[in-house]
């Protein structure tokens, strides 16, 4: 091995062993522990990701990008929702505006520790969720949504079955099972109503010019269509749109691509173009190039 690549290896060791991976339990503002995982490379710079529905910090593309964030010697905290993962309370269906107040006790708790929130970025229902809280708090102003929906009626026959409204007026409920007939969730009026109630054309517009959001969608999403994405760059005022061709709902496949998008579109914040350096061609190219969609009749 030549000195330069044993230079290089021992300096790839000691950034690594700089960085610490720490549970933290949060407590939220009905009394109920979130836990989640903090990647602290040193920097109190730090991004918070958002899963999505019946998801946890765990899975992709959570992990994903905080590995990415990790390389870049970028701080990021992980966590699981109320009722979700390894965090106390009952899993709800709907629930974006608790989910909302969750976030808002991880923030609240990760500044209160000197933390410094750069960013917030959710896949699926967790772009909603970070939507919505740009739009209600205005305190962060970068934003990465990441298949979220924009029609929050669509998508529920998939889930609870055909005549859902008549069956839970009728009934007050509906029991959600998977397809071994396993009982997974119930799903009260209530929380339906909550979903249906929550309005992203509305929180959309509220979001003030001086936050800037990205969305990424991919062109092959199965949950939700990639017509949707278009949606958001319409009605949110600083905006930029990247389709991933041939990616799922999940990414999959484009786990890189994806995390180096939002990688990209969190450095090209101008406020901090002094600390990162150059953009490279190739991510520039990236942050411009969309995908032509074609609407779904």
């Amino acid at each position: 091995m030549s000195e330069t690549r044993r230079n290089q290896s021992s300096d790839e060791q000691i950034e690594k062993s700089e960085i610490q991976h720490q549970r933290v339990v949060i407590e939220n503002s009905h009394g109920e522990k979130l836990v989640g995982v903090l990647h602290d490379t040193g920097s109190t710079e730090t991004v918070v990701i958002c899963h999505g529905f019946r998801s946890s910090k765990n899975r992709i593309p959570m992990l994903t990008i905080a590995s990415f964030f990790e390389r870049a010697m970028i701080s990021s905290f992980r966590f699981d929702f109320a009722g979700n993962g390894e965090s106390q309370g009952s899993f709800q269906y709907g629930n974006y505006r608790r989910e909302v107040e969750d976030l808002r006790s991880v923030l609240q708790h990760l500044r209160g520790v000197n933390r410094v929130i750069s960013a917030i970025i959710g896949h699926s229902k967790g772009g909603n969720v970070v939507l919505l809280y740009a739009a209600k708090y205005n305190d962060v102003q970068t934003v990465v949504n990441i298949s979220g929906r924009f029609f929050l009626d669509r998508g529920i026959e998939f889930r609870l079955g055909k005549d859902y409204f008549k069956r839970i007026k009728d009934n007050g409920f509906i029991d959600v099972s998977n397809r071994k007939g396993k009982f997974e969730y119930r799903v009260t009026e209530e929380s339906l109503m909550d979903r249906l109630t929550t309005n992203a054309h509305e929180a959309c517009l509220s979001i003030r010019e001086n936050c800037r959001v990205l969305t990424v969608h991919g062109s092959n999403d199965r949950i939700v269509h990639v017509t949707e994405a278009s949606e958001f760059a319409k009605q949110i005022k600083n905006h930029k749109l990247y389709v991933i061709e041939g990616a799922d709902h999940e990414f999959t496949s484009h786990q890189h691509q994806l995390a180096s998008i939002v990688l990209s579109f969190f450095k090209l914040d101008p406020k901090k173009d002094d600390e990162s350096g150059d953009i490279s061609t190739s991510n520039q190219d990236s942050m411009r190039s969309v995908v032509p969609i074609t609407s779904r009749i």
